[in-house]
């Protein structure tokens, strides 16, 4: 299933794409994505840790733009990342599930698992948010 709404499409990051992130679901509620572990390793061969934050923190604030739309968008103001079991091959999918979704803040618990579904890291970000532009 793909569910992207239409507005989506325009909000590229050029660090998303560098990752290779692909979103595969965005709800205010929940977004899920993945990016593949090759071109994303640290020097041990490993995915690097801050390949691991930059999914947790795009998967959550697409959702924080998700649930403000069209006139409110969510900027990152914490973003903690528990990386627990390496991954070293395949892909990392993320699933970002909302915790509170206020007017103001909002905040997101990500999940990242591997192709065995194994958890690789655990993540939090809480978003501010703003007027869009």
């Amino acid at each position: 299933m793909n569910s992207i709404p239409d507005w989506a499409a325009d909000q590229v990051s050029p660090l998303d794409d560098k990752l290779g992130l692909t979103i595969t679901e965005l709800t205010p509620e929940r977004v899920v994505g993945w990016i593949p572990v090759e071109g994303n390793e640290q020097p041990f061969g490993l995915l690097h840790g801050g390949a691991s934050g930059v999914v947790v923190e795009t998967l959550a604030s697409m959702g924080a733009m998700a649930h403000g739309w069209p006139d409110r968008v969510g900027v990152g103001v914490d973003l903690n990342v528990t990386h627990l079991r390496p991954a070293k091959e395949g892909r990392v999918t993320g699933t970002a599930t909302a915790l509170h979704l206020g007017r103001n803040m909002v905040s997101y618990q990500v999940e990242l698992v591997d192709d065995d579904g194994r958890v690789t890291a655990t993540g939090r970000l809480t978003c501010h948010m703003i007027n869009r532009r």
